[in-house]
């Protein structure tokens, strides 16, 4: 770990937040020379930490040995400029092994994605998080979302046995939900929106307290990403407004076009822009010719901000 936990706190609940693709070759492999290129490219811009091999990263469709590949080229390649936070889950098992990995490698912190597939009570959640949290030195942001989602009351039971446990992101776009859990623990956690395609929830998360979201179209619309979140900070309503009907809406219809898109479409937008990552493994699939014409109309939109 290159950070501090206060250090890695705060780097994550203020500033935009970047979760860049994960390099393929056209074999399938992982690319280590285009993803170095690519987290070179990330950390030119106003960002304030990279989370790799997450959700956007495919982390779903990675072997340890690749996780643990893409974590060490992601810290040697950050260098120490920004926290660099990766990801653990499935089962218990596999998270402590993920993380350990991630630690191996000189990461700053894990985002704890949901357990595998069965339905879970809440009690039993509490109880998975709790023994990755024990597990490992490195600090820990748990992800709400899908089969995993934490109420209120244990977001504070799962704060107050793992004082390694640091934040929440959000993936339900539950406002309601998110605004309990923020009043009930407060600021013993940083926030972190989380939905796809955050950008479109972002006033609202703001509203309530939850300063920073994690950015997928950061791949592709970097100059815009920044800006759009610069903007909603410093209340500049009418431009979110406006970049919010002429990019984010649209977008989100495209990629609500077919289940996995939020992924797709940014790998896709990445090659449009001249910085090809490969294509998304199975069972995702890569857009049609008609949907990719509509995404580089997209980001000639969003060139004009």
């Amino acid at each position: 770990m290159e950070f501090s936990r206060a250090a890695v706190m705060r780097a994550v609940g203020d500033g935009l937040l970047s979760f860049p693709i994960t390099d393929f070759d056209g074999n399938g492999r992982f690319d280590a020379d285009s993803y170095r290129r690519r987290l070179e490219w990330f950390v030119s811009h106003d960002i304030s930490a990279v989370f790799v091999a997450g959700g956007t990263g495919e982390f779903f469709n990675l072997s340890l040995d690749e996780y643990q590949e893409i974590v060490r080229v992601a810290v040697e390649t950050v260098g120490g400029k920004l926290p660099v936070i990766a990801s653990a889950g499935l089962s218990v098992a596999s998270a402590k092994a993920f993380a350990k990995a991630a630690d191996d490698a000189g990461a700053d912190g894990i985002l704890l994605m949901p357990p595998y597939l069965t339905e879970c009570p809440q009690e039993g959640l509490v109880e998975y998080a709790r023994q990755i949290c024990d597990a490992t030195p490195l600090n820990v942001i748990y992800y709400n979302r899908g089969n995993g989602i934490l109420d209120a009351d244990s977001v504070q039971a799962l704060a107050d046995r793992c004082p390694n446990l640091i934040g929440l992101k959000d993936g339900k776009g539950d406002i309601q939900l998110l605004n309990k859990i923020v009043k009930t623990v407060g600021d013993r956690l940083v926030y972190i929106g989380g939905v796809p395609t955050a950008e479109i929830f972002a006033e609202a998360y703001l509203s309530i307290g939850v300063n920073t979201y994690s950015s997928a179209v950061f791949n592709f619309v970097p100059d815009m990403a920044v800006r759009f979140y610069k903007e909603l900070r410093q209340g500049n309503r009418e431009v979110v407004k406006q970049i919010t009907n002429d990019f984010f809406i649209p977008f989100v219809d495209l990629r609500d076009r077919k289940a996995g898109y939020a992924v797709s479409l940014i790998k896709a937008g990445a090659e449009i822009i001249g910085r090809p990552a490969g294509s998304v493994r199975a069972p995702l699939v890569m857009p049609t010719q008609e949907e990719r014409n509509r995404l580089e109309v997209l980001i000639g939109v969003a060139r004009h901000f």
